[in-house]
């Protein structure tokens, strides 16, 4: 369940929120109210599996609408305005390299914004939470979920796009 955190977004991943929302609420809720007044009419509802597919259904999207509605609740945009190039901080894009010598480029980004294959990090991530507040020449000592410690040595710090 979604807490009274304070959540920061950029106005991208406020308004894709918005929009998961405004679907759900318009156009999945009939989806699923149509699905069962179908399954309704094949009869026997105490062995109709339609129908509770659907009803299943239906409690997942009502689910995810609360949990969007609170989640919204609880948001900041973020101003690009409070942006540095000085220290690693929600909205900024990171360049690291490794123990190995490999070099990576993170956007840190909000939970809801996560996508790893894009290289956007959560700022509630272990890298990500390791690497916040880290200045050029700073190395981040990060335990890794699989238990492992990394160092990132920060290389370059600038304002994710």
């Amino acid at each position: 369940m979604v807490n009274n955190k304070e959540m920061v977004v950029t106005a991208e991943g406020l308004k894709a929120l918005e929009d998961e929302l405004e679907e759900l609420k318009t156009v999945k809720r009939k989806e699923v109210a149509e699905k069962i007044k179908v399954a309704r009419g094949f009869g026997d509802l105490s062995e109709n599996s339609e129908y509770d597919e659907a009803k299943n259904e239906q409690g997942l999207v009502e689910s995810r609408i609360i949990f969007l509605e609170k989640m919204l609740k609880n948001v900041r945009v973020l101003d690009h305005s409070e942006l540095t190039n000085d220290q690693v901080m929600v909205g900024s894009r990171v360049k690291v390299k490794d123990d190995d010598g490999d070099v990576d480029e993170y956007s840190i980004v909000g939970s809801t914004e996560a996508d790893p294959m894009e290289g956007k990090i959560s700022d509630e991530s272990a890298v990500g939470k390791g690497l916040l507040g880290k200045r050029v020449g700073e190395i981040a000592e990060i335990t890794v979920p699989s238990g492992a410690v990394v160092h990132y040595e920060v290389l370059e710090i600038s304002t994710a796009q």
